[in-house]
């Protein structure tokens, strides 16, 4: 742990040596610890990597008295997308809906902390460095693809049809898994609300909380031993109490 109360910093990787950074801290959390891999992984110099890392922007935290970036984010807009190709979600979930929608879209993905930062202040500045490229950039839908650990659907019974019941998007945000795994695995009177929570990784109840939606149909993810659910953020449905967390207490400006 952190000998004393660190002090952070919040910014866009510019150089190469910040994006792998990023990069090495992606691989101790998804290679090492998570059980992850993908074609692109170097895990000779400890980095996991994949062919939209250029495309990407990479929100770095840092705490500046380690000098250590402990905690990332990797951010992609619809014009960062259209020069990719595609959205990295795009493998798994068809976005037609998203974007024939004609507004500002953000994906998100490789979100971690490092261990020793999870439940602390860390994540907190990765909010609030997300809240203001969200307004620099005139966003208006964030969206994403977020894991639960593990590729059995029924172990995470709960989890999956506590949110296919309580949190589906409205039909005009609701994307839909390619390789259409069912999360309405457990009928509404008979879940275990207290379980499907515990179950529920601490990101996922994040954009809950912030009245974030889930797409139809989770995606098993062999390749990263996951399981994906497709999270839709539109910032035009966050109340003020909502709009608070996300922007650290600041509201809208």
């Amino acid at each position: 742990m952190p000998d004393a109360a660190p002090e952070f910093s919040v910014k866009i990787a510019e150089t190469e040596d910040e994006l792998q950074a990023a990069q090495a801290l992606r691989y101790d959390v998804f290679v090492r610890e998570l059980g992850g891999g993908g074609e692109m992984v170097d895990h000779e110099a400890g980095l996991e990597r994949d062919r939209f890392d250029p495309f990407f922007d990479h929100m770095l935290v840092t705490d500046e008295a380690r000098g250590a970036v402990v905690g990332v984010y990797r951010l992609l807009r619809d014009d960062q997308a259209a020069k990719a190709g595609q959205f990295y979600s795009e493998d798994e979930y068809d976005l037609s809906i998203l974007k024939d929608s004609g507004r500002r879209l953000l994906e998100l993905g490789r979100s971690c902390l490092h261990p020793d930062y999870r439940g602390g202040m860390a994540m907190f500045h990765l909010w609030s460095g997300l809240a203001e490229y969200v307004e620099r950039h005139g966003i208006e839908i964030l969206f994403g693809v977020a894991s639960f650990h593990g590729t059995d659907p029924q172990q995470l019974a709960n989890p999956l049809a506590m949110l296919h019941h309580n949190h589906l998007a409205p039909p005009e945000l609701r994307v839909r898994s390619k390789a259409f795994q069912s999360m309405d695995l457990v009928a509404a009177d008979d879940l275990d609300r207290k379980r499907a929570m515990v179950d529920t990784p601490a990101l996922i109840k994040a954009y809950l909380r912030l009245g974030g939606f889930v797409g139809e149909g989770a995606y098993i993810d062999h390749a990263f031993n996951t399981t994906d659910v497709c999270l839709i953020l539109d910032t035009a449905r966050m109340n003020e109490r909502q709009r608070k967390i996300y922007t650290g207490g600041k509201g809208r400006g």
